[in-house]
């Protein structure tokens, strides 16, 4: 009888511990899915920030080869920001973790 009780019990926590690994996947991906988002949205914002302050100095007025050097500018240093970010949130998970 107590072993009967026992290996409910086992596959009780088991079941649990399952449920557990599969909440913690979707997380993962919601978070992932997040960061992605994050970045486009980073995208976005730069494209718009620059065109706008080529709209306010109309001296480069007409010059999309100038425009866009500007633009993809922005984005690396938008891509090297948000890489300082990700590494910083990595360091502070394997805090966490250990």
């Amino acid at each position: 009888q107590n072993e009967k009780e026992l290996q409910d019990v086992v596959k009780q926590q088991e079941e649990k511990m399952f449920q557990l690994i599969d909440k913690s996947g979707e997380v993962t991906r919601l978070k992932a899915e997040v960061s992605q988002l994050k970045r486009s949205l980073q995208h976005a914002e730069t494209e718009a920030r620059v065109l706008w302050e080529e709209m306010r100095g109309k001296e480069h007025q007409g010059d999309t080869a100038y425009v866009q050097e500007r633009v993809m500018l922005r984005r690396e240093v938008d891509k090297l920001r948000l890489l300082l970010l990700e590494k910083k949130d990595e360091n502070l998970q394997l805090t966490d973790k250990y």
